[in-house]
């Protein structure tokens, strides 16, 4: 005998917007209750990320527990997840497991990896303390990448890390310091952007997590291995994109002997692999790090504009407080490089860490 299934209630800890969506979302919850053993009422926040996607946990009747990912379809694609998380499992990858998807509405029911990331289990304070976590995130970055194949994922290409960069005068510039870049200044910063695309491009093309990093990894649980997750955005590109990712953190920052300690590991197991057989990098660690360095600074001015956006237009006020560490980063790389000189100056007019002399540029 079929039944219609009825709106259980929800946990008020778990507030919504919409009625609307709400009324759809407990109708939703509530016909999977039965078969997947879920306890309605105890849903909870487990966590929210940049986007405008949220998790939820819920409780099952045997004691374990689920994850809910609410993705409204107007703000969030929630296809790539879906096909990226099986690509990754093909690859042996631990990511949660899609067990439920409404897609018209946006709502997800997902195999709960727990709720301590591998940024949880981190000591901030004792860089070689972190030492065995970080090998395995090494480990579980090479089975990624030695699963590439062209043509499943898009192409990080030109037009692509183009359009990242322009976010650093979109944003950090123009909304954030209230800046205009004119003239010789933004030839200089429009020269180094086609020398950043020109550079990283030159690298080969892997499977790209594009956020690889501590606070998307977890820690080991009911598995031997790290768990990925914000993988939804994948590309295929630069093979220097994910270390860099791992070891310049967005919210932590190492001394440069740990960073290059794990980034000489993680060359010495690739090219085992076979993933460096490209020019030198087989031979030459250095001329691999200069590589990873370079796309680094892509993804440093790229971020450094997308905190901007976040907190300027979305009110997540925490994110631009970080920005100071990708500036730094930011000026430690372009200081190396002697191409990067001119950008080095203009960034440092921008923030004030050197006299301000013949900076030209529209105050807004």
């Amino acid at each position: 005998m079929s039944h219609t299934p009825h709106p259980l209630p929800t946990s008020p800890d778990v507030t919504w917007l919409d009625p609307a969506r709400q009324a759809a979302f407990e109708l939703w919850l509530s016909s999977l209750a039965p078969a997947q053993g879920l306890l309605p009422d105890t849903l909870r926040i487990a966590s929210a990320d940049a986007s405008f996607r949220r998790y939820l946990r819920v409780s099952t009747v045997n004691g374990s527990s689920r994850i809910v990912m609410d993705a409204p379809p107007d703000k969030e694609n929630s296809e790539p997840f879906v096909r990226i998380a099986a690509l990754m499992a093909a690859a042996g990858l631990h990511v949660p497991q899609v067990l439920a998807w409404e897609e018209a509405q946006g709502f997800m029911l997902l195999s709960d990896l727990g709720d301590a990331t591998m940024m949880s289990a981190i000591d901030p304070e004792h860089a070689q303390a972190n030492h065995g976590l970080y090998m395995q995130a090494v480990d579980v970055l090479l089975q990624w990448q030695l699963a590439s194949r062209p043509g499943v994922l898009p192409p990080y290409d030109a037009a692509w890390l183009q359009r990242e960069l322009s976010l650093f005068p979109d944003w950090y510039l123009a909304q954030h310091r209230q800046l205009r870049l004119q003239g010789q200044d933004l030839e200089t910063l429009n020269q180094a952007f086609a020398l950043i695309v020109e550079r990283n491009l030159a690298a080969p093309s892997v499977y790209v997590h594009r956020d690889f990093m501590p606070r998307n990894l977890m820690m080991p649980w009911q598995s031997a291995q790290l768990g990925v997750l914000d993988f939804q955005d994948a590309v295929y590109g630069p093979i220097t994109y994910d270390i860099a990712s791992l070891m310049r953190d967005a919210f932590l920052t190492w001394d440069e002997d740990f960073v290059l300690d794990i980034t000489i590991r993680y060359w010495e197991k690739a090219r085992k692999a076979g993933l460096m057989d490209f020019e030198d990098w087989h031979s030459d660690f250095g001329a691999f790090y200069c590589a990873v360095e370079w796309m680094g600074l892509q993804r440093h001015l790229k971020v450094a504009g997308i905190f901007a956006r976040l907190t300027l237009r979305d009110g997540k006020t925490k994110y631009l407080a970080d920005a100071p560490r990708f500036i730094q980063y930011i000026r430690k790389t372009c200081d190396r490089y002697r191409e990067l000189g001119p950008l080095l100056k203009l960034i440092d007019a921008i923030e004030g860490t050197t006299p301000q002399v013949g900076f030209a540029y529209g105050r807004m």
